[in-house]
């Protein structure tokens, strides 16, 4: 039974009864050892006698409101408990929560259903990309709530294997349409990343204190007033202390002991009340929680103890009918102590105070021998912990173990699991360069598990103990780098790469300077790597140095390199392409390359580094004229950069929602995105960001005809230096410094952007690229023939949207309106699917003004649509399945279908073949 807690059960109630009707969300619930937690999540879910909450929202004086028995109806119910002893065991909680749903694995799209099979080890091989697991994770969940709901309880989180935790955290911050309610309890301060609901478990009201001893104990006030201020109103101090008074302490007529009995443990008394089995067998169970084990490792034990170490062979357990006898009844002791009870297999403590009050009351050689017992009877995962555990000081041994099941839990896509398994095997590793060695592979480990504080960590330890191994050292350097680059000063990334010759070390060098916009160090790392052997990424990286140092040699390169396009099959090298097409003055082929990389990334696994993927991806798409996949996938990139600590990768979203927010003239979510953007990418150098969000503002002002200010800005952000701006984000805005400086009258301006933008143009042979470049000519010249062959080449519809803006003014201003009407109102109508608002406005300001008084309807399916919704139509168009587009998105399948069942209504419409028809207009 519950004492004054009914403002915290009602707030668990308010996430489980929004889940049951389709909005799914999380809670943590925080508060100190000894709080009620556990008591609050049973009430939660309507089990056993805290399913009532006394005192509900009463203040003394009220009458009290009689308890409530919480109706759950036919939700489900999974649960699991964080356990000590457990926690290095990669997804050991995982198995916990899942092991009662894996019969709907089916239902899941294959790359998620693979993934969460190998994670549980229902199958060989990998796991692949973390983000998978946690998609899968998801879907399996979203299947077992179908169709009445599903409440995910995970009580202890802070003892939760970190494997478990990312895959959990995964799944619970993507429920918004599923109907299921996660529900957490973690002691103290312990982080859960992504959960933004908390809900706080502090002391007990005094009247609720007072309620709680007096029915369960005959406090009276006055007694329980004293004992509530000196508890700090802990329901567990209050009630393991006032079981401890005297008859004349409870009810006052004594005064308290001082200090309080049970002290700062509570449970030290009553273990030390145990007989000596039942204190062996407690020790036992508070090392390993496997039933079968516990009785079998104390057994052996409690045999050492009267036979003598040694006196028994491998895999026999010494005095067995004896320890039939012991181990029960100490079990049953232990029991019947109320400090631990039996569940399904397995011992659990009432509570985890009980079991530090165990560790404490022996003796640090004790512990050391039950791990190497319990080390004698397993295998595996747990052996390699439990040797970890005996082990005293330095062992090659132990420490191969605890290397090997790192690989297992990495394998499995635990890279959080496996970074502490490597951190520990490092500490225990005698020789120095092995030592080293798995510091550094910890670092990897951490940082592809999102944790890259704890990275860095081990990466600056590994560097101190590189000693004098030259190629162990640049191996770190070249980490180090990527640290740098993913989340650092992008130039000191710079400076650490530059130190390699490995062609795969110049490359990251060559993508570090890339982002600074350092384009002399991308000159002379090139004409570094054109020294290595032919092949597409030497090509590739070659061929834009040279390209950029007007090397006739670079464009060949770059050519060479994209006729191997067939052949690649990574997302790294999709964007190695991008590049390379990007530098050949060739956006379209480069918009290609990208969205090749994101469709390879999401489904192929990319340990984590799918948020960097999803910057190109988002670009490619805003550059294509999707405004609305480009705004879906930057969120979405947002939201995993954040979740895996990539800094400069949030800059990057930051800055092109920016961009997307200024093409749909929203002044103030740009200026705040932008400068956001800024606030990170300025001091970390990432001058291609820092670009991309200074010509948000320019873009802004543009499109709301301040050209003037345009101008300003594009003029500054043309000679902004490395770290400050970037030569890519200069060429590819030359067309709109062209028509803002037209906008102006700086003739001079416009010919100074058109000349810098065909040097940049000089080797591209895209129908796109020459688009561009003609609208430039046409605008600096006021050539209508220029506009014109624009027009004509143009295979990107928003850039000619643009372009048939600009020539329906100009030949309306030549008052020849019938001419101008139809460029104008193509125009609008592509403006207005993609929600490009300004410009929408003027190409029917302009309309109007050439005689269009009745203006036709363009389609609505971009207004109607969601960005995620117009994601999951544009794939259906595609012909792609409900798992499949789950797969892609890192969705359930059951939250496609949630959204296309909102589709469908708001286009009037009953199947895809409807929805297919409708969209496949708007994307060509």
């Amino acid at each position: 039974m519950l004492y004054g807690r009914a403002a915290e059960v009602s707030a668990l109630e308010k996430v489980i009864a929004r889940a049951r009707d389709g909005c799914g969300g999380a809670v943590v619930l925080r508060g100190e050892a000894g709080a009620g937690k556990t008591a609050l999540l049973d009430a939660a879910i309507g089990q056993g006698d805290e399913a009532r909450v006394l005192g509900e929202a009463r203040v003394p004086g009220e009458a009290r409101v009689p308890g409530a028995v919480r109706d759950r109806g036919a939700m489900r119910v999974l649960r699991a408990t964080g356990i000590e002893p457990e926690s290095d065991l990669a997804f050991a909680a995982l198995h916990q929560v899942l092991r009662p749903v894996t019969g709907s694995l089916g239902a899941l799209p294959e790359p998620q259903r693979d993934a969460v099979r190998a994670a549980l080890g229902l199958a060989a091989g990998q796991s692949g990309d973390r983000y998978l697991l946690g998609a899968g994770v998801l879907s399996l969940l979203a299947e077992a709530g179908a169709p009445d709901g599903l409440i995910c309880v995970v009580d202890d989180f802070q003892w939760v294997d970190r494997a478990s935790a990312d895959a959990l955290l995964f799944a619970a911050r993507r429920l918004e349409t599923e109907r299921v309610a996660m529900l957490f309890a973690v002691r103290g301060d312990a982080p859960v990343k992504g959960v933004p609901l908390t809900v706080d478990v502090p002391g007990l009201p005094e009247y609720a204190a007072a309620e709680m001893l007096g029915s369960r104990h005959g406090v009276p006030p006055g007694a329980a007033r004293e004992l509530t201020t000196l508890t700090h109103a802990n329901p567990l101090a209050l009630d393991e202390i006032a079981a401890r008074l005297t008859p004349a302490q409870r009810t006052g007529r004594e005064p308290l002991p001082d200090p309080l009995p049970g002290g700062a443990r509570l449970f030290g008394d009553q273990v030390a009340a145990l007989s000596a089995p039942a204190r062996l067998l407690a020790l036992v169970a508070a090392v390993e929680a496997d039933l079968d084990l516990v009785l079998r490792a104390a057994d052996r034990l409690s045999a050492e103890r009267t036979e003598g170490p040694g006196q028994h062979t491998a895999g026999e357990v010494p005095g067995r009918n004896a320890g039939d006898r012991d181990g029960p009844v100490a079990l049953a002791e232990l029991e019947e102590s109320g400090l631990a009870e039996l569940r399904g297999a397995r011992v659990h403590f009432r509570h985890p105070l009980v079991r530090s009050a165990v560790h404490e009351a022996a003796g640090p050689a004790d512990v050391r021998r039950v791990h190497a017992v319990l080390a004698e009877l397993t295998g595996g995962d747990r052996r390699a912990w439990h040797l970890a555990g005996a082990a005293l000081g330095q062992d090659e041994r132990v420490a191969a173990e605890l290397v090997a099941a790192a690989e297992r839990a990495r394998d499995r896509g635990g890279y959080g699991t496996a970074a502490t398994a490597l951190a520990r095997a490092a500490e225990l590793t005698p020789a120095p360069y092995a030592r080293t060695v798995r510091l550094k592979d910890a670092a990897v480990a951490a940082w592809l598990g999102g944790r890259p504080g704890q990275a860095e960590s081990l990466l600056a330890d590994a560097r101190d103990q590189a000693g004098a191994d030259a190629g162990l050292a640049l191996e770190i350097a070249q980490l180090r780098g990527r640290f740098e680059l993913n989340s650092g000063n992008v130039a000191e990334a710079v400076r650490l790469l530059a130190a390699g010759d490995s062609l795969e070390m110049l490359a990251d060098a060559v993508e570090a300077a890339s982002y600074v916009g350092d384009t002399a160090a991308v000159v002379e790392l090139g004409q570094r790597a054109a020294a290595h052997p032919e092949g597409f990424l030497r090509d590739a990286v070659a061929g834009i140095g040279l390209t950029l140092n007007g090397d006739a040699a670079g464009p060949g390169l770059l050519r060479r390199a994209l006729a191997r396009a067939g052949e690649l099959t990574e997302a790294a090298e999709y964007l190695w392409a991008a590049a390379a097409a990007g530098q050949l003055g060739e956006p379209d082929l480069a918009n290609d390359m990208a969205d090749r990389a994101g469709r390879v990334a999401r489904v192929s696994g990319m340990t984590g580094q799918l948020p960097v993927v999803l910057e190109f991806v988002a670009t490619a798409d805003r550059l294509a004229g999707r405004l609305a996949s480009s705004q879906a996938v930057s969120e979405e990139g947002l939201g995993l950069a954040r979740e895996a600590g990539y800094v400069n990768t949030v800059a990057a979203h930051l800055a092109n929602l920016a961009v997307l927010a200024a093409l749909r003239g929203e002044e103030e979510s740009c200026g705040r995105q932008a400068r956001e953007a800024l606030a990170i990418a300025v001091p970390h150098r990432v001058g291609l960001r820092v670009g991309v969000a200074a010509y948000a503002l320019a873009l802004l002002d543009l499109c709301l005809g301040r050209y003037a200010a345009a101008h300003d800005r594009f003029t500054a952000i043309a000679g902004a230096g490395p770290g400050a701006g970037h030569p890519i984000v200069v060429w590819r805005t030359a067309p709109d410094r062209v028509e803002a400086a037209v906008g102006t009258g700086d003739e001079a301006g416009a010919w100074t952007a058109l000349e810098a933008y065909e040097r940049g143009a000089a080797h591209a042979a895209t129908p796109e690229s020459r688009a561009l470049l003609a609208r430039c000519r046409g605008l600096a010249a006021s050539s209508d023939d220029s506009l014109r062959e624009a027009l004509r080449l143009h295979t990107n519809p928003f850039e000619a949207a643009r372009t048939a803006l600009l020539l329906g003014e100009r030949l309306r201003r030549a008052q020849r309106p019938g001419e101008a009407r139809a460029h104008l109102r193509t125009a609008w109508e592509t403006f207005e699917r993609a929600g490009a608002r300004p410009w929408a406005g003027r190409a029917r300001s302009e309309l109007r003004a050439a005689g269009e008084s009745r203006q036709p309807s363009p389609s609505t399916v971009l207004d109607a649509l969601t960005p995620q919704e117009l994601r999951i139509a544009g794939l259906v168009a595609d012909g792609l399945s409900s798992k499949q587009i789950a797969a892609q998105l890192f969705l359930s399948p059951r939250t496609v279908e949630y959204h296309l069942y909102k589709i469908y209504p708001k286009l009037g419409i009953g199947s895809r073949t409807e929805l297919a028809r409708l969209v496949v207009p708007q994307n060509q």
